[in-house]
C-alpha cells in the first residue's frame, strides 16, 4: 500500500514537472547530520525531487566531524552514508555559503519550493555567574572545537598549567572532555585530534578532573558507554565522595534497566575509588552541586577556584529538582569548562524564533505561520540526543515536507530556479562556494597529511587554505 502511494505520488510529480517544467526544488540550510539525514530521506522516498545543501564552512558533516570525540572513529562512519547522499544525481552541496549573510532566507524561499533550516546550535549557554569571563574558563563547545579542528576555535590556546580541572555538567560531552584531558598520549596520537591541541595536551599539567552536576547519581545525564570508557581509561583512577551515594544501592531495584545498568557501574566505580597504585591521574563526579562563582586569582585576572552551592533533591527519579541548601563549597582549580549545553540563534529576522527555548517554533518540522519553511535537528527541538535522535527527527521533518507536496501545499506549478538563482547572487556578491567534488580535494589532502603522521587525517584549520586547495 505504501509503495503504491509513493509510486502514485511520483507519477503525479513527474506529470506536473512535464507541464510546469519544474519538480520540487528543496533547499537545506546546514550540512551537518540533520541536514544530510533530511536530504537522505527526501531523495530515498521521492524520485522526482532535487535537494541543495548549503553549509557555512567549506567542509560538510557538521558535528560528526567537529563534535564526535577523536577516539570514537566508529561514530564517524555515518560520513560514508552522507557522502552517498551528497553524490546523488539529484543533490548538490554548496559549502562556504553563510545563509543570513551571503544570502537571505527570503531569497532562498524565492528560489525554492521548500526551505529546511537545519543549522544546529552554534552558541554557548552561559553560566550567568561572577567570574565567568576570567582566563581559564571555557565553554565545552569551544574546547571541543579546539581539539576537533573547528576553524573559529583554532586559536583558543586553553591554559592547561594547573593540576585540577572542573567540568560543569555530566552529559556525554562533559565526559568526552574529561577523557581528552586525561587520555594517554599514545591513544590520542592515533586519532584525528589536531596537531596543535595534541602538543598542548602533551604538555598539560592537568592530573585531576572533577565532573560536577546539580542533581544526584540517579539523574546523571551520560550514557553507560561514556561512563565505561572513563572507568577503563588507562592510567587513571576514580575519586568519588562516598557520602553522595547513600541510599543509591537500595534504589536500584526500582530503576528502569538502562538507568539501573548505568547506576550499577557508577556504584562499582565509587566503591573502587582507591584505584590502581600505578594510576597517575584521577577523575571523579561531584553531585548535588551548582556553580555560584568562579573565584579569581590574587591579581584578579584568571581562575583560581570555583564556589559551588550544595543542593538537595525535591522529588525523585528523572523529575527530581535541585534546591539550594544555603551551604557552599569551594574547590581549587585553574581550569573550568562549562558543559551545560548549546543554544541555537535566530538566522534571519523573517524567520520566527523562540528566544526562551532557543528553537524555531514548529509543528513536526513545519515552521509556524510560514508555508514552505521547515526545520530539523537542534534548531527544531533543542540541543539534545545523539546522532540517531537527529536521524529520526530529520526523517520526521522530511515526511512532513513530502506530505505537503502530496497535499498540493507547495504550489509546484510555480516555476523556481533553485541553485541557478542563488549561484548568480553568490557570484555577484563575490562569494566563492565550494562543491562536494572540491571538498573531496580537501579531504584527500587531510588524509595525506594524516598518513605522514600515522593518523587517520590531519584536519585543515584555516578556511582560506581549505578554499585554496579546493580550487586548485
Amino acid at each position: 500500500k505504501e509503495n503504491l502511494r509513493v509510486l502514485m505520488s511520483n507519477l503525479y510529480i513527474q506529470n506536473l514537472s512535464s507541464t510546469s517544467g519544474s519538480y520540487p526544488l528543496v533547499c537545506i540550510v546546514g550540512g551537518g547530520p540533520a541536514g544530510f539525514y533530511t536530504a537522505q530521506h527526501l531523495l530515498k522516498v521521492r524520485v522526482y525531487i532535487h535537494v541543495d545543501i548549503y553549509e557555512r564552512l567549506p567542509i560538510p558533516f557538521g558535528l560528526v566531524r567537529f563534535g564526535v570525540a577523536p577516539d570514537h572513529p566508529e561514530v564517524k562512519n555515518v560520513i560514508n552514508t552522507f557522502t552517498q547522499t551528497a553524490q546523488h544525481k539529484h543533490c548538490c552541496f554548496f559549502g562556504n555559503v553563510n545563509i543570513g549573510r551571503d544570502v537571505s532566507v527570503k531569497e532562498l524561499q524565492e528560489a525554492y519550493h521548500a526551505v529546511v533550516l537545519s543549522y544546529g546550535a552554534e552558541a554557548n549557554r552561559r553560566l550567568g555567574i561572577p567570574g565567568e569571563d576570567l582566563l581559564g574558563v571555557y565553554s565545552a563547545k569551544d574546547f571541543v572545537g579546539w581539539y576537533n579542528g573547528v576553524p573559529c576555535n583554532k586559536d583558543l590556546q586553553p591554559d592547561l598549567s594547573s593540576d585540577t580541572a572542573v567540568i560543569l555538567g555530566q552529559g556525554n560531552v562533559a565526559l568526552d572532555v574529561a577523557r581528552m584531558l586525561l587520555s594517554p598520549l599514545d591513544i590520542l596520537k592515533k586519532t584525528d585530534v589536531t596537531q596543535p591541541s595534541l602538543e598542548a595536551l602533551a604538555a598539560s599539567h592537568v592530573h585531576k578532573v572533577l565532573i560536577v552536576g546539580r542533581r544526584g547519581p540517579l539523574q546523571m545525564a551520560c550514557t553507560i558507554k561514556e561512563l565505561r570508557e572513563m572507568v577503563n581509561l588507562p592510567g587513571t583512577k576514580p575519586d568519588m565522595v562516598t557520602a553522595e551515594f547513600e541510599g543509591i544501592a537500595e534504589a536500584l531495584k526500582e530503576l528502569p534497566r538502562p538507568r539501573k545498568r548505568l547506576t550499577e557501574l557508577l556504584l562499582k566505580a565509587a566503591q573502587g575509588s582507591a584505584g590502581s597504585a600505578q594510576a597517575t591521574r584521577q577523575w571523579g563526579f561531584r553531585f548535588l552541586r551548582s556553580p555560584v562563582e568562579i573565584r579569581p586569582s590574587s591579581d584578579v585576572t584568571r581562575t583560581a577556584g570555583i564556589r559551588l552551592a550544595v543542593n538537595r533533591l525535591e522529588g525523585s527519579g528523572e523529575n527530581a529538582q535541585a534546591v539550594p541548601t544555603g551551604e557552599v563549597e569551594d574547590l581549587q582549580c585553574g581550569l573550568v569548562i562549562n558543559s551545560i549545553g548549546y543554544r541555537s540563534l535566530p538566522i534571519d529576522a523573517t524567520v520566527p524564533f523562540d528566544p526562551h527555548k532557543a528553537v524555531i517554533p514548529n509543528t513536526v518540522g513545519r515552521v509556524e505561520q510560514v508555508a514552505g519553511l521547515y526545520c530539523s535537528g537542534w534548531v527544531k527541538r533543542g540541543p539534545t540526543g545523539v546522532i540517531a535522535t537527529t536521524m529520526n527527527d530529520s526523517f520526521d521533518t522530511a515526511r512532513a515536507l513530502l506530505q505537503d507536496i502530496e497535499a498540493g501545499l507547495l504550489k509546484l506549478s510555480t516555476k523556481k530556479l533553485g541553485s541557478k538563482a542563488i549561484v548568480t547572487l553568490l557570484e555577484k556578491r563575490g562569494v566563492n562556494s565550494v562543491s562536494f567534488l572540491e571538498w573531496e580535494k580537501i579531504n584527500a589532502e587531510e588524509v595525506k597529511r594524516g598518513g605522514r603522521a600515522g593518523k587517520p587525517r590531519e584536519k585543515l584549520l584555516d578556511v582560506e587554505e581549505m578554499i585554496k586547495i579546493a580550487k586548485t
